[in-house]
């Protein structure tokens, strides 16, 4: 059974920095395809970053030199540093995954607030 468990994040002053984790379980890395996404109130989800099977990553526009996505050495756990953090970039923040072969992300954490003061 594939479970995501996201951490991290908080109350962070604009300009600093956070970082977000994502520890999985029950998935082959090399098989699935991961993602972050956020959802602020009143908005849409927005899709961050993704990471493919082989780990290449694509970041949206909006976090792109910001935000970076790595993982851990054993692979189990992934993660998203955000530095240089803007208010807008406050939101709940999912980690999500898909089978290579799915369109669809099937997989979710339970969400984890990160919060920007001005």
């Amino acid at each position: 059974q594939v479970q995501l468990v996201e951490s991290g994040g908080g109350l962070v002053q604009a300009g600093g920095s956070t970082r977000l984790s994502c520890a999985t379980s029950g998935l082959t890395f090399r098989r699935y395809s991961m993602a972050w996404f956020r959802q602020a109130p009143g908005k849409e989800r927005e899709l961050v970053a993704t990471i493919n099977s082989s780990g290449g990553t694509v970041y949206a526009d909006s976090v792109k030199g910001r935000f970076t996505c790595s993982r851990d050495i054993a692979g189990n756990t992934r993660y998203l540093q955000m530095n240089g953090l803007k208010p807008e970039d406050t939101a709940v923040y999912y980690c999500a995954a898909k089978r290579v072969t799915d369109t669809n992300y099937e997989y979710w954490g339970q969400g984890t607030q990160v919060t920007v003061s001005s």
